[in-house]
């Protein structure tokens, strides 16, 4: 017999939460549905010729979680009007080095996707694509399209 057998602090879990009838998936994803960001602000962020706030802002929390197709849609919309909003390429460069690496990730997900949706718009994606490759490297492009979590 092992000297370890007198615990029995193992005994004190219930197991019962773990049954998969009792997943709900609702409740894992209830925190960050449909949060949006705010369209009204950033456009007025826009219009003021401060295209880098925009950017920061709408990138700060993207609808990563949200089942809502229609939210995505509307925040990818955004996205687009507000990297059409930069009119150099010296600014996309700075907009691009004040970045965080989360925030980079999030920028080449709607990169790709922009490809795939407009593709009207495919030079200016790929002035971006550069700018984030150049700062972001290979292993944001390989986070990007391995990760699960779509824009």
């Amino acid at each position: 017999m092992a000297t370890n057998s007198n615990l029995s602090g193992f005994r004190r879990i219930d197991i019962d939460i773990y049954n998969p009838e009792n997943y709900n998936e609702d409740d894992v994803q209830n925190n960050q549905d449909d949060s949006m960001p705010n369209e009204p602000e950033i456009v007025a962020l826009i219009n003021s010729k401060r295209s880098m706030d925009a950017l920061n802002m709408i990138l700060r929390n993207p609808p990563l979680n949200s089942k809502n197709q229609q939210v995505k849609d509307a925040v990818f919309n955004l996205v687009m009007r507000v990297l059409r909003s930069f009119p150099n390429s010296a600014e996309i460069d700075n907009a691009v080095k004040s970045l965080n690496d989360e925030s980079l990730d999030v920028l080449m997900k709607y990169i790709y996707r922009g490809f795939e949706k407009e593709p009207r718009d495919s030079a200016l994606l790929l002035a971006w694509h550069e700018k984030v490759y150049a700062i972001g490297g290979n292993g944001c492009i390989v986070r990007v399209l391995t990760d699960r979590k779509r824009v």
